[in-house]
C-alpha cells in the first residue's frame, strides 16, 4: 500500500488501520510513498485558479454579461457545484437514474450566489452606493455578502417571524441592515420596491434580470459536468420562480447555439401550502392569484411571486410541468437526502419529493434520467431539522427520525450495545 502510519513518537510505521495510536503511546500520522508522483500530472488537473474565470458563474460570461469589464466584477467565487448520486435517493424516487445538482455548496449556502455575483457586479457598473432585497433568508445572506464585498450597503427587508435564524446571522454578520416588515415575503417585496424607487436604492430580488442571468450558470454548469448530454428532467424547487425562469432561458440559449440537440423538459415543483403557481398552471387561468403562504420550506414560502410570466413561458416551451408536494412529503424527502449523506434545507427537498410524486403518477418513467436541482445548504434551516427528528414539527409525524438518545455515564458501553443491536 502507497501510505502508511508512522508514530511521530518514535517512528515505529504501521499499516492503515482504526488504532490511531502507537504502543509507545505517540499519535500516528499518515506517510505516503512519493513514487510515481509528477508535477505534470498535478497541473493537469488544476482549473483557472485566479479570478473571475475560477467561478462557476463567471466561466460562462460570454453568456452572462459579456460587456462588464473584468474590474468590475464581484465574485467570490460562486458555483463549481458538485452532482450527486445516491441509490437510497433513486430507489425512494423510483428512478434509476437521478442525480442531484447541489447547490447548497455556494459560498454562503444556496443558489442566490450565482444570481448575486452578477446583479451585484451589475450594481457596482452603475455606481450604485447601496442595495436592498426583500428575503425569506436565503436572498438576504447572499446580497449581504456580496454587498460587504463589494463596499456597498445592504438593506434587507424580512417578514417578522418568518426567517430562519441560520439565514438571519448570515445578513447580520455581513453587516446589511435589516428591516423586520409585518406581514408575509409578498409584503416585504412590495415595501422594498416602494422604497428602492423611492430612495435610489438598487434592487436585487428576481424581478432584477441580472439576477437571473446568473442563475442560468447552474444549468451551462450542469450540462458542462454531464459532457453537454441534457438529461430527460430537470426538477426544481419553485417559489418566485427566479430559477425556473432562468433554466428555460438558458435551456433555449443553448439549444440556439448548438450546444445541445435537444431540450429537457422542467418540473417546478411548490409546497401544497404555497402553490399560487400551480393553481394557475392547473386551472388554466392567464393570470395568477396571490395565496397566503404556509409551509415549513420557508426559501419557496411565497404567495405572490414575481417571475410567474416567465415562468409560465418556460414550462410551456419545454413541455414541462408544475406540481405540488405537502410539507410531510418535503421533510421525508429532506430525511432521505440527509441520510444519503448530501443534505438539503427543507426547500430543495421539493424537487426530490416533486419526482417520486411524478413517478406515482406516471408522468416521469423510472428509466428516465432526472437531475433534481437542492437550492441550499442543510445548515440553512436547523431548526425544521431537528424539530422533524424530534417529532416537534407542527402536524407532522416522523417516519424516518433520529432523535437523540440520552444514556447514564455509568454505562456507556452497555447503552452503545444495546443503540447498536449487539
Amino acid at each position: 500500500m502507497p501510505s502508511r502510519f508512522r508514530c511521530i513518537r518514535c517512528g515505529r510505521e504501521y499499516e492503515p488501520g482504526s488504532v490511531f495510536r502507537c504502543e509507545c503511546g505517540g499519535l500516528l500520522e499518515v506517510v505516503h510513498d512519493p513514487m510515481g508522483w509528477s508535477r505534470s500530472v498535478v497541473d493537469s488537473r488544476l482549473c483557472p485558479m485566479g479570478a473571475p474565470y475560477s467561478s462557476g458563474v463567471w466561466r460562462y460570461k460570454e453568456l452572462i454579461h459579456p460587456g462588464l469589464a473584468s474590474n468590475m466584477i464581484v465574485t467570490r467565487p460562486e458555483g463549481n457545484t458538485n452532482v450527486y448520486q445516491r441509490r437510497t435517493v433513486s430507489e425512494y424516487a423510483g428512478v434509476e437514474r437521478l442525480s442531484m445538482k447541489h447547490e447548497g455548496e455556494n459560498p454562503t449556502g444556496s443558489f442566490k450566489d450565482r444570481g448575486m455575483t452578477v446583479a451585484v457586479s451589475e450594481a457596482v457598473r452603475q455606481g450604485a452606493k447601496a442595495v436592498a432585497c426583500a428575503s425569506t433568508g436565503n436572498t438576504s445572506a447572499s446580497m449581504a455578502a456580496y454587498a460587504a464585498q463589494a463596499g456597498l450597503q445592504g438593506i434587507v427587508f424580512i417578514p417578522d417571524g418568518e426567517i430562519s435564524y441560520g439565514k438571519l446571522s448570515q445578513a447580520l454578520a455581513y453587516g446589511s441592515k435589516v428591516v423586520q416588515v409585518p406581514g408575509s415575503f409578498d409584503d416585504a417585496m412590495r415595501i422594498v420596491q416602494e422604497v428602492s424607487r423611492d430612495l435610489g436604492l438598487y434592487l436585487l430580488n428576481s424581478i432584477n434580470p441580472w439576477r437571473v442571468e446568473g442563475q442560468k450558470s447552474i444549468v451551462f454548469e450542469m450540462l458542462h459536468q454531464r459532457g453537454w448530454e441534457p438529461p430527460d428532467w430537470i426538477v426544481v424547487p419553485a417559489g418566485n420562480l427566479g430559477n425556473t425562469s432562468a433554466f428555460g432561458k438558458a435551456l433555449s440559449e443553448l439549444l440556439e447555439l448548438g450546444w445541445i440537440d435537444r431540450v429537457p423538459r422542467i418540473a417546478s415543483i411548490q409546497a401544497e401550502g404555497a402553490a399560487p403557481f400551480y393553481k394557475m398552471w392547473k386551472s388554466g387561468a392567464s393570470s395568477l392569484e396571490a395565496v397566503k403562504p404556509d409551509t415549513v420550506a420557508t426559501a419557496i414560502k411565497i404567495g405572490n411571486p414575481v417571475s410567474w410570466e416567465k415562468a409560465l413561458r418556460v414550462i410551456r416551451e419545454t413541455d414541462g410541468v408544475v406540481d405540488v408536494v405537502s410539507d410531510a412529503e418535503i421533510m421525508e424527502a429532506k430525511a432521505v437526502v440527509d441520510a444519503s449523506g448530501v443534505g438539503c434545507e427543507p426547500a430543495s427537498a421539493a424537487s426530490v419529493a416533486g419526482v417520486k410524486k411524478l413517478v406515482s403518477k406516471g408522468m416521469i418513467k423510472p428509466d428516465e434520467d432526472v437531475v433534481c436541482v437542492l437550492t441550499g445548504n442543510l445548515l440553512k434551516d436547523s431548526d425544521a431539522t431537528i424539530g422533524y427528528h424530534t417529532g416537534k414539527l407542527k402536524d407532522l409525524t416522523p417516519k424516518q427520525p433520529n432523535a437523540p438518545i440520552r444514556v447514564d455515564a455509568g454505562s456507556m458501553s452497555a447503552s452503545l450495545r444495546r443503540i447498536l443491536g449487539e
